[in-house]
């Protein structure tokens, strides 16, 4: 299943609302797990950036849809990184011409 690191800021409505984050992240999950996803790992993080999470998604219209529904809520704006294994990035470099 293809991995995505989602970089995460909060919104001023998701400061403003910064106690119901716990709740806000197990709907995520939650939701992420009936696409048939998976949340790997979540942190919260001091930096440029307000959270950090690694996550499993089917295809690309998957994590998209999830990204998208995060959106919608107000909270948070992401920017995600697709990721690659070791495996892969081996695959992709035999694909290279000689």
């Amino acid at each position: 299943m293809p991995t995505y690191v989602l970089l995460m800021n909060l919104t001023e409505e998701g400061i403003r609302t910064i106690k119901d984050a716990p709740r806000r992240i197990e709907e995520a999950r939650l939701a992420l797990e009936q696409a048939g996803g998976r949340l790997l790992a979540f942190y919260t993080v001091m930096g440029p950036y307000d959270y950090v999470a690694i996550v499993e998604a089917p295809d690309d219209k998957v994590a998209l849809s999830q990204l998208i529904s995060l959106g919608q809520g107000g909270t948070v704006r992401t920017l995600t990184l697709k990721a690659f294994t070791v495996e892969e990035f081996k695959e992709a470099l035999e694909r290279l011409p000689k």
